[in-house]
């Protein structure tokens, strides 16, 4: 999404969003000495609030709910996308609207409405008018699955559903080079890009199993990061259900949806939550006969709802997969004679190749 400021040394209201890389940043509108400083921060709040209801209609789709739900969850954000429609005439109506808000979009909407009102600036709610038209335009183009220009956005956001064309794009990067690269941390969906590089990462954990004789889990083991403990769980999620046949992306959207609700507040899979809470009363059980120095109790286990990084769970599990597939050239270079050799590397490469062209059907 785009965070909105006021840049106090230039009197200046500025626009800035992530790329996947970095931030920039561009700006709106200059301000005038007249303005109280209060007043500015709260259009830049306002700006802010809207552009976060908006995108969330790109992370969190009607397609991506089910239709049945006795909630009405997918109408519900049927309805938060077609309010777009109604955001510049809201904005742009020198009377308060008499019509109720019935979304959250609207409602953001109308607050901005009221602090331009209270600005009582003709050119800067044409400058702000025109910024929220460019917001508006770069979602929809996210949507298209163009992820250039102000869309970039998109590539630090996780969403609820991934196009074929956006995974088809990443496996392509990832074919042109397994290890990743700036293309596909900026240009790609993350969450499409996981699916890709899920399917990379089993075909790196065969060839490297294959070739050292290790065990894929014990491959899968050292691809610990010391800042990031739960990175391998969600890694050892992926190899245990990609080994079972499951498809990259029947693997990796559960990972990041149970994240996303997580991070609204909401518990699913309630099932699984009751399977590791038994398995921590096993560990408790067996921790008192066996270790009971360890002074384990419900109290002192720490049990993770999401091995992913609920804030950002499609850019989490990208990067857990990307450091996974460079371990398995690492272990797959220490068991190989000239290991620094450049003919080393181009053999680990030709054989992931090879083997992620193998099994085509294990990607969609």
């Amino acid at each position: 999404m785009t965070r909105y400021a006021i840049d106090r040394a230039h009197n200046t209201l500025l626009a800035l969003w992530s790329t996947g890389i970095g931030d920039t940043a561009i700006i709106v509108a200059r301000l005038t000495h007249d303005q109280l400083p209060h007043n500015t921060r709260e259009l830049a709040g306002a700006l802010t609030r809207l552009s976060h209801v908006c995108w969330r209609s790109y992370t969190h789709p009607a397609s991506a709910a089910d239709p049945d739900a006795p909630n009405g969850l997918a109408r519900q954000r049927q309805q938060e996308r077609d309010a777009f429609a109604r955001i510049l005439p809201l904005i742009t109506a020198t009377r308060p609207s008499d019509q109720p808000a019935t979304t959250k979009v609207e409602h953001a909407a109308l607050a901005l409405a009221r602090v331009l009102r209270v600005l009582d600036a003709s050119q800067l709610t044409t400058l702000v008018t025109t910024d929220v038209a460019a917001e508006l335009a770069a979602i929809e183009q996210a949507e298209r699955g163009d992820l250039s220009d102000r869309a970039q956005q998109a590539a630090t956001l996780s969403r609820e559903d991934a196009s074929p064309l956006q995974i088809s794009q990443a496996d392509r990067l990832l074919r042109d080079n397994p290890f990743g690269n700036q293309d596909l941390l900026t240009q790609v969906d993350p969450t499409a890009a996981a699916i890709a590089a899920a399917h990379w990462f089993h075909a790196a954990l065969a060839v490297t199993a294959r070739h050292t004789g290790m065990h894929p889990l014990h491959v899968v083991a050292g691809a610990e990061q010391p800042d990031k403990p739960l990175a391998i769980e969600s890694l050892t999620d992926v190899t245990t259900a990609m080994d079972d046949g499951t498809r990259a992306r029947h693997v990796v959207m559960p990972l990041i949806r149970n994240a996303l609700h997580i991070a609204d507040g909401h518990l699913h899979g309630i099932l699984d939550v009751q399977e590791r809470l038994t398995a921590a009363h096993h560990l408790i059980d067996k921790a008192r006969t066996t270790h009971p120095e360890l002074n384990l109790t419900p109290a002192t286990i720490h049990l993770p709802l999401t091995a992913l990084d609920p804030a950002r769970p499609a850019p989490d599990l990208l990067d857990n997969l990307l450091h996974a597939i460079t371990t398995c050239w690492h272990l797959y270079q220490h068991h190989t004679e000239n290991p620094h050799s450049q003919e080393a590397r181009q053999t680990f490469v030709t054989a992931l190749r090879e083997e992620a062209a193998s099994r085509p059907e294990r990607l969609l």
